[in-house]
């Protein structure tokens, strides 16, 4: 879509007014919404891509409590690879290589959980006719887990019970499927 005014550059933004009841919407770029008063003229305005990196800045260990006879120094941590501080990254919301991912990890689970609702692992949604086959598959591969550090452990009674599981889970398995 392009600007309303100028009519050379696309439209970036929307503007939606209800004046007297009546619908008025404006489409113009930037430029033209800062010359017709659309949009401020400072620079200092906040994006939605500054709101969202303020997440990344609520990071109790970097806050100095006020009862704190010292404010304690921000530790500088610096991509090696790519020479990313972690204050550009939570400026930026992008990391600069795959370097990054390591270097910042332990600051990181803290961010993942505020932006994924307390979630730092990626799971997905299971389809609903396949859901008791992934279940049975993942209890499977758990217990063997267990059998194997049982085995290991020389506890062959406890073992023996978790066989049995594991062949009981394997023949509902295989029943459904057939």
């Amino acid at each position: 879509m392009e600007c309303k005014e100028c009519h050379e550059r696309p439209a970036t933004l929307h503007f939606t007014q209800f004046v007297n009841g009546h619908l008025h919407e404006v489409h113009v770029c930037e430029h033209c919404a800062k010359k017709h008063g659309y949009q401020n003229q400072q620079e200092d305005v906040y994006s939605l891509h500054d709101l969202l990196t303020g997440l990344f800045h609520m990071n109790p260990s970097n806050v100095a409590l006020g009862n704190e006879p010292f404010v304690r120094k921000k530790e500088v941590v610096t991509c090696p690879t790519c020479q990313l501080t972690f204050e550009q990254f939570q400026k930026k919301g992008k990391f600069g290589c795959a370097t990054c991912y390591e270097v910042f990890q332990p600051k990181l689970s803290n961010v993942l959980k505020r932006v994924h609702s307390g979630n730092t692992k990626h799971t997905g949604k299971i389809p609903v006719r396949k859901r008791k086959e992934i279940y049975a598959k993942r209890e499977i591969a758990q217990l063997r887990l267990q059998l194997k550090e049982l085995i290991d452990g020389e506890e062959f009674e406890q073992a023996a019970i978790i066989r049995d599981e594991i062949r009981k889970l394997e023949s509902l398995k295989g029943g459904e499927q057939s």
